[in-house]
């Protein structure tokens, strides 16, 4: 499917948790592990002419925990494993400094997208928490919500879609906006990309798109239950409402 055929036209990403395996307050670069599928996901959606980025809160730098340039080391690490991403947006702060950036503040989803000059209603977040899809919602764009181990049941139970894994969540976006709670596509990877070009086997995402299927440490996907219910480093302007007491997503 080309570009021109779907309305998508950005893909928002959480970082810890949805692209990277969550690592409390990580400020080394060695410890950043991609989820299985990240790298397919993110090199199927520039195939498709998709723009890609990725919205963080990380609010260890205002606890003093990481510094700005440990969140940027942080970043380039990610993009050369993952990305390239065509737009970063960090909001530094912590949750009682009354920014409009930290998720579920809508403020991050508005610039990331502006970057890229796409509107709201053009864009799709993907994350692993209920502060994703409300910060989505509250900026215009559609939530995707990919849940894993550290995923609360009511968070999965109240999101507008959930896919299984990143791979499932791409491909239903290519197909145009997501349409149906539970997102599942079972074609191989290989039918997903299409043919390599010089012949047999899925198109190659290209030397800068970091190691290959299965690089990285964990799957990042959790069973689904039935329904109840900005460049590296630059920071986002100037807080969300709700506390995660969650260890690891206080960020």
């Amino acid at each position: 499917m080309s570009a021109a055929s779907t309305p998508v036209k950005a893909v928002l990403f959480d970082r810890d948790g949805t692209l990277v395996h969550d690592v409390p307050y990580n400020g080394d670069p060695d410890r950043v592990r991609p989820v299985d599928g990240a790298r397919e996901a993110v090199a199927l959606l520039r195939a498709h002419g998709v723009r890609v980025g990725v919205v963080t809160n990380q609010s260890g730098v205002a606890r003093g925990l990481i510094s700005d340039g440990d969140v940027r080391r942080v970043n380039r690490r990610v993009d050369d494993l993952i990305g390239p991403f065509d737009v970063w947006a960090v909001c530094p702060h912590g949750p009682d400094d009354g920014c409009h950036c930290r998720k579920p503040e809508p403020g991050m989803v508005l610039w990331a997208a502006g970057r890229v000059c796409a509107g709201p209603a053009d864009c799709v977040v993907v994350g692993d928490i209920g502060a994703d899809m409300e910060a989505a919602e509250r900026a215009g764009a559609h939530g995707i919500l990919v849940p894993n181990d550290r995923t609360r049941p009511e968070e999965t139970a109240a999101a507008p879609h959930v896919a299984p894994d990143l791979l499932t969540a791409v491909r239903a976006i290519l197909d145009g906006m997501p349409r149906g709670r539970v997102l599942a596509d079972e074609r191989p990877i290989g039918a997903a990309y299409g043919p390599d070009p010089e012949g047999g086997g899925p198109r190659a995402a290209g030397p800068a798109d970091g190691p290959g299927p299965g690089s990285g440490s964990g799957s990042g996907s959790a069973t689904i239950p039935p329904a109840t219910a900005p460049g590296h480093g630059v920071f986002a302007p100037g807080a969300g409402r709700a506390v995660d007491d969650r260890p690891g997503r206080l960020t």
